[in-house]
């Protein structure tokens, strides 16, 4: 490639509602990097003909997003633990000519939580996994990683009976919240419930005990139904944005390098554009 300038992009169909390229460009402009990271629009037709020639088409990597992520996981030579263990990616970066791929969900959910809730993970951890999607594959999967024991609630009991098979978890229908909230530490949405525009979450957090904390996935609105109900109650929140955030930074080191942090400064910008952005 030409030059000294590394090319990113978010890879998509549509993609301009993403954020991922304010992100992208606050690091690069605040780390000093010589870099772009752009806007992407594959019609499913194009994307594996343009990701099977990523360094001619002039980028090293990119984010891959609805509806490539399943054509992505099967075009790739190699897949990373992340992406192999939960059968997703939507990371891509080229390493010695080859095409690689990762899933920085497990990662920015991970590294959200330990962020904003530091201790989450007391002795004998028990965490509540609400949806058997793919936010929740992510969850569980980083959840057992960090020793945590996992119970997953599906409304679709089987769906949650598969995803606690393949990790290890504990799988149980929705009428089982109230018991299972009295034993836990950490409570995880990973449904579209609360999403703006979506149902609001109903759930009764009574029998949750004081020191757990709760986990939705959801940021827009920023503070979901679940999120309020849970700050006022007294528990530790940690919200979906941070996901977001902190995800980011995995593909940002595969393409560019450096360090990215997500400050204050980064996350109010987001935050801005989240709430411009979001019907009232």
């Amino acid at each position: 490639m030409a030059g000294t300038l590394r090319r990113a992009c978010i890879m998509g169909h549509p993609v301009a509602h993403s954020r991922s390229p304010m992100i992208h460009g606050y690091w690069l402009k605040t780390l000093g990097i010589p870099g772009a990271y752009e806007f992407k629009d594959l019609a499913p037709a194009e994307f594996v003909p343009f990701i099977t020639n990523l360094a001619g088409n002039g980028y090293v990597g990119g984010n891959v997003t609805v509806p490539h992520k399943e054509a992505a996981y099967r075009t790739v030579s190699s897949r990373d633990a992340a992406s192999e263990a939960v059968g997703a990616l939507n990371v891509l970066w080229l390493e010695n000519g080859k095409l690689m791929g990762g899933n920085s969900d497990v990662h920015g959910f991970i590294d959200n939580l330990d962020d904003r809730a530091p201790g989450w993970n007391v002795p004998g951890c028990k965490a509540l996994v609400l949806g058997a999607g793919g936010a929740g594959r992510s969850a569980v999967y980083a959840l057992k990683q960090r020793g945590a024991e996992v119970h997953i609630v599906n409304r679709t009991v089987s769906r949650a009976q598969e995803l606690a098979k393949r990790f290890g978890a504990m799988a149980h229908g929705w009428d089982e919240v109230p018991r299972l909230l009295k034993e836990t530490d950490v409570l995880v949405n990973c449904t579209s419930l609360g999403l703006a525009g979506k149902e609001p979450m109903q759930i009764d957090l009574g029998p949750l005990k004081k020191s757990a904390v709760v986990y939705d996935v959801v940021y827009v609105p920023l503070e979901t139904g679940l999120l309020a109900q849970a700050r006022k109650r007294g528990h530790r929140t940690v919200d979906g944005l941070g996901m977001l955030l902190q995800q980011a930074g995995f593909g940002f080191r595969k393409w560019f390098g450096g360090d990215p942090k997500v400050t204050p400064e980064l996350r109010s910008i987001v935050e801005a554009d989240i709430v411009a952005k979001t019907p009232k």
